[in-house]
């Protein structure tokens, strides 16, 4: 067992993880800055970006580089600095670090070593999103960047497909249109909402249905980094045999006509339809529209 209290002796090496702003640097903390100040060296992500960072507030301080491609041999250096009793702060571009950036495996590695690892908060894209997004804020799931990969990506939504909690993701903008065509498809016409240029001048929210956003996107260029917050799932409880079968007293018609109520298309709530009967989508598609022209 690991115990550690927030203290540490002079002469012991200290792993800080310092948040940086998300985009106005006014949203900085007293204490980030004094512990960026106080430390022997700043482990930085990209180090031109930070040094805008440290010149605006006029601190001078080494910056070493750490990020993702070279955090294994990055990393072992910086553990040889807190063997012998160096400060360091890690940061990342903007926000924590080790949220969808390098700094989890150091800080294992520091904490399995002796080492105290000491948190400095502040400014986070998905929370400062989350919860001005008008989605439900009680239970979340953060799901970073999702796979780039078509088989990934699948699998991915696949297994998220029926999370209760509001998903939170992070997209770069020449992949959010992608993604969120993936997410509809695999899911279904949900709620949800994209947040750009958080804390910055141009900071936008576009709250409708993936539909709707998907048209959005088509019909402007997509600029800045995105977090994107899409509803949890809301339908029956698979682990729930009556709630399950919930459809069972429903003709085919009307087990289609029940989601394009909840605002799927038609050819979505066909494809929902086949999935909980367990049957081809072209046999739901046959029997609706023969039924359809009958009535």
């Amino acid at each position: 067992m690991n115990v550690q209290r927030s203290f540490a002796a002079e002469e012991t090496g200290v792993l800080y993880l310092v948040a940086t702003p998300i985009g106005n640097l006014d949203d900085i903390t007293v204490r980030c800055l004094e512990t960026l100040r106080a430390v022997d060296v700043i482990a930085c992500e990209d180090t031109r970006q930070t040094r805008k960072l440290l010149n605006h507030f006029q601190i001078e301080k080494r910056t070493v580089s750490y990020h993702e491609h070279n955090k294994e041999a990055s990393g072992s250096g910086l553990l040889q600095w807190l063997a012998e009793g160096k400060k360091i702060a890690l940061v990342s571009d903007a926000g924590l670090p080790a949220i969808s950036d390098p700094g989890a495996e150091l800080v294992r590695d520091a904490t399995e070593a002796g080492y105290p690892v000491i948190p400095v908060p502040g400014a986070n894209a998905a929370l400062t999103a989350l919860i001005a997004s008008g989605l439900p804020t009680e239970r979340f799931v953060f799901c970073g960047f999702i796979g780039r990969e078509n088989k990934e990506r699948r699998e991915e939504l696949e297994r998220l497909k029926r999370y209760p909690e509001t998903l939170i993701f992070y997209e770069a903008p020449h992949r959010i249109e992608k993604t969120l065509t993936a997410i509809h498809e695999a899911w279904g016409n949900r709620r949800a909402v994209l947040a750009r240029e958080l804390t910055k001048r141009y900071e936008e929210f576009v709250r409708g249905t993936l539909d709707e956003l998907i048209g959005w996107l088509q019909e402007g260029e997509a600029r800045g980094e995105f977090c994107l917050i899409v509803e949890g799932y809301t339908g029956p409880l698979e682990d729930d045999p009556d709630e399950a079968l919930w459809w069972t007293a429903l003709s085919v018609v009307e087990h289609v006509d029940h989601y394009c109520t909840q605002g799927m298309t038609k050819k979505e709530a066909i494809k929902q339809a086949a999935d909980d009967r367990n049957v081809a989508k072209r046999d739901i598609y046959n029997e609706y529209h023969r039924h359809s022209e009958d009535e």
